[in-house]
């Protein structure tokens, strides 16, 4: 039996209006990326990434997304997404971007990167904070990524 090896991509969607993270869905994302693969790549990229190219993960909210793409081709995957340039939904188009953050080989080692990279988002909207209460609602969510993982060490 053989076991066949992946890579995931951790991606972030940029819109050009946040709002239009709401509105994205997995198939969508999926067409999209598959369409920028053969227009990239044409059917033999495809071919090569159509196997297991899959969206396992989304937050609508954040506009993560971990793409799956067998471990061979995952640079034909790679090197298609500078050619979105926009999300459609129920035949509106939204601009957007790809934006690749970490490729791994585990959903693990991603997760872990996401963490990380969320920590230090926050730090940065922390130097930005105008107000006493925008400061202590991000310091109260550095602290509380902090403890979880402090905690889940001790185990």
């Amino acid at each position: 039996m053989v076991r066949f090896k992946s890579r995931y991509l951790l991606c972030e969607i940029v819109f050009e209006n946040p709002l239009s993270r709401q509105c994205i869905e997995e198939k969508n994302i999926y067409k999209t990326v598959k369409d920028a693969i053969v227009r990239a790549h044409g059917d033999f990229g495809f071919g090569c990434c159509s196997l297991s190219l899959a969206v396992k993960y989304l937050n609508a909210y954040t506009g993560i997304i971990l793409l799956r793409c067998r471990k061979d081709f995952y640079r034909v995957l790679w090197s298609a997404l500078p050619f979105i340039t926009f999300l459609e939904n129920k035949n509106q188009k939204y601009p957007c971007f790809f934006n690749t953050l970490h490729v791994g080989g585990t959903i693990r080692t991603c997760q872990k990167f996401l963490i990380q990279y969320n920590r230090k988002q926050l730090l940065l909207l922390l130097k930005d904070c105008k107000t006493k209460g925008e400061r202590e609602s991000v310091e109260r969510s550095v602290l509380s990524c902090s403890l979880k993982e402090l905690e889940g060490d001790r185990s």
